[in-house]
């Protein structure tokens, strides 16, 4: 049986354990109910499609299907929504959102939806433990793991987001129906707990049936995220002053002073189970082009390279219909109306150039081309122009077990954990704590998969003579590994590298506007790729040889002179409008403080 059709029964059995009800902030609350959870939870098959039903929140319109995933995580300085227009959807991504935004300020938003699903992890959790028996049933115990990996994954989503949120780890009742937020250190402590306690229950990837597939969390999944999380909360952040957490407080970018949360004691534990996934998870390196060909096919299989997706059935999910190469007009592969999908965002344009001419990933992250009908009604790759760039990661032609159906949904499960991210990690991890030779390894594996194995392509032109050096090879190197998987956000805030970085990235395309000469492209023998030329410094203002080659021309079909000069200013400055510093986090929306009664109140100068 397929997970999301567990999760619908799961969903079933939930309402029937007292998740029917709820109040208008969107928190579930008890009723009565004809199952006792003593009798859900001391059985398996019960207990278990209660854990699955945790999940069914990722595929609710208004969380990660319609309103979390195709919003979270740009603008960055890789990353970058696509419309230079000023308006609600483009105020996301600007870091110029209020709480009255359209597009979340929904009862149903992804706050809400999140806490939903929290609910129902504390739910399963007590249920879990008070009937499971987890302490001589293996079976149980492993569910318990999974439980409590669900619910950190859930928190780790409202972090990312939100920043300071309330800490419920227990369901609710009279006395907690409304609670304003916690620090942000209360919680990251409680979920690397319910981590550590996960790892003792939890299997790797095909050692048991959890863990057949990838949208159910394995061991390699919970030590990975445990990683995550101890990088995050050792790291920077916005975070309102001592004491000060939902009193309206602006906030700082700062570490934390919890003598727990240091790096000193968090790094040596992140080191140990990364290391645990590396020897023991039976994980690998792949082809980088099969590993995107497999993902757009909607490969679930365990013990590759994909470690965790999110959860959706086949015909839900918005993430090609939202990221993929841009297609105008009825694809040949799809089996849906004449429409026009995917390319709402896209790689910052300069990052094309931060990649090895032999770097595989370049021309499959950077694209600078669109699907239009050519004359016989077949697709055909056109050059985009110098605004629009795409996610080549992502493509409805790649999509062929479940063809994107013409809808918004198209099943895809977006990648959520990798193992190129275990390595990362782990090179940034060792580099903190000295084992300088052991970091350069890691990082370099990662490196020679992109040079398909040629290890003195990857090592050429990298300085990692120092901790310095080798940290900021670990900073460039995800950013050219992970883009558009929209792991960057995260990643700079906790550095402290948000705005110095985007500030690079708008002068990087500044200085490209003002590089000479067209860009030419001509069809490659197989007619569905192009060949480039201007793309190079040495190329710009040049014409290439051949009467093959066609000059790009602008919407009017008028030859440009300059190709990059026409980058919009407008697209430079909509990087961001507000410093991102001080706009780290999603305000909690004004219909949620609504129905708090008063007990949730937003800072950072919201």
């Amino acid at each position: 049986m397929k997970l999301i059709n567990k999760i619908l029964i799961g969903v079933g059995m939930l309402a029937a354990a007292s998740l029917t009800s709820c109040d208008e902030d969107g928190l579930k609350t008890p009723t009565q109910s004809s199952f006792d959870e003593s009798v859900v939870y001391s059985n398996y098959t019960l207990a278990e499609y209660n854990v699955f039903g945790i999940y069914e929140v990722f595929g609710h319109t208004n969380c990660h299907r319609g309103r979390y995933l195709p919003w979270y995580g740009f603008n960055t300085d890789i990353e970058l929504y696509n419309n230079t227009t000023a308006d609600e959807k483009s105020s996301i991504a600007r870091y110029s959102m209020t709480a009255t935004n359209g597009q979340l300020n929904l009862a149903n938003g992804p706050y809400n939806e999140l806490m939903g699903g929290i609910e129902r992890a504390n739910l399963a959790i007590r249920g879990i433990r008070q009937y499971g028996n987890p302490s001589v049933n293996a079976d149980m115990a492993e569910l318990l793991g999974e439980a409590l990996t669900a619910r950190a994954l859930l928190y780790t989503e409202l972090l990312k987001a939100y920043g300071e949120v309330p800490a419920r780890f227990n369901p609710i009742d009279a006395e907690t129906i409304y609670l304003n937020k916690s620090d942000k250190d209360v919680i990251f402590k409680q979920l690397l707990a319910d981590l550590e306690e996960a790892f003792t229950y939890m299997k790797w990837p095909l050692k048991s049936a959890a863990t057949a597939t990838t949208d159910r969390p394995s061991l390699a999944f919970a030590k990975g995220l445990y990683a995550r999380l101890a990088l995050m909360a050792s790291g920077y952040s916005l975070r309102p002053a001592e004491g000060a957490v939902g009193t309206g407080d602006a906030g700082t970018v700062r570490l934390s002073n919890d003598p727990e949360l240091q790096k000193d004691v968090l790094y040596p534990k992140a080191l140990a189970a990364l290391k645990d996934v590396i020897d023991n998870a039976g994980l690998s390196l792949m082809d980088y082009t099969q590993l995107w060909k497999e993902f757009n096919n909607m490969d679930k299989t365990a013990g590759k390279e994909v470690i965790y997706v999110i959860p959706s059935s086949d015909t839900r999910g918005r993430w090609n219909y939202t990221f993929a190469i841009r297609t105008e007009g009825n694809p040949d592969w799809s089996q849906g109306p004449t429409s026009s999908r995917g390319g709402t965002a896209g790689p910052v344009p300069t990052l094309y150039w931060k990649y090895g001419d032999e770097d595989v990933r370049r021309d499959l992250s950077c694209v600078n081309w669109k699907w239009v009908l050519g004359p016989d009604g077949k697709n055909i790759p056109q050059l985009a122009g110098p605004n629009d760039w795409y996610f080549g990661k992502f493509r409805l032609e790649w999509q062929l077990k479940s063809p994107y159906n013409g809808g918004n949904d198209g099943g895809i499960k977006p990648v959520y954990m990798r193992y190129s991210d275990i390595l990362l990690m782990l090179a940034e991890v060792c580099n903190e704590l000295g084992e300088i030779e052991d970091a350069k390894d890691y990082l370099l594996q990662v490196r020679t998969r992109a040079f398909k194995g040629d290890e003195a392509k990857a090592a050429a032109g990298l300085d990692l003579s120092s901790k310095e050096a080798v940290f900021n090879a670990i900073v460039d190197e995800r950013a050219l590994e992970f883009v558009g998987e929209f792991l960057r956000k995260s990643d700079l805030i906790r550095w402290n590298l948000l705005k110095t970085k985007m500030d690079e990235a708008k002068a990087d395309m500044t200085e490209l506007t003002s590089r000479e000469g067209n860009v030419y492209y001509r069809y490659n023998p197989d007619g569905y790729t192009l060949d480039l030329y201007g793309y190079e410094a040495d190329e710009a203002g040049t014409v290439p040889e051949g009467d093959d080659w066609m000059p790009y021309t602008d919407s009017k079909g008028e030859v440009v002179e300059n190709y990059f000069s026409s980058i919009k200013e407008a697209r430079i400055n909509a990087l961001y409008v507000n410093d991102p510093n001080t706009r780290q986090w999603w305000p909690i929306f004004e219909n949620t403080l609504t129905n708090s009664q008063g007990t949730l109140v937003n800072d950072y100068g919201y």
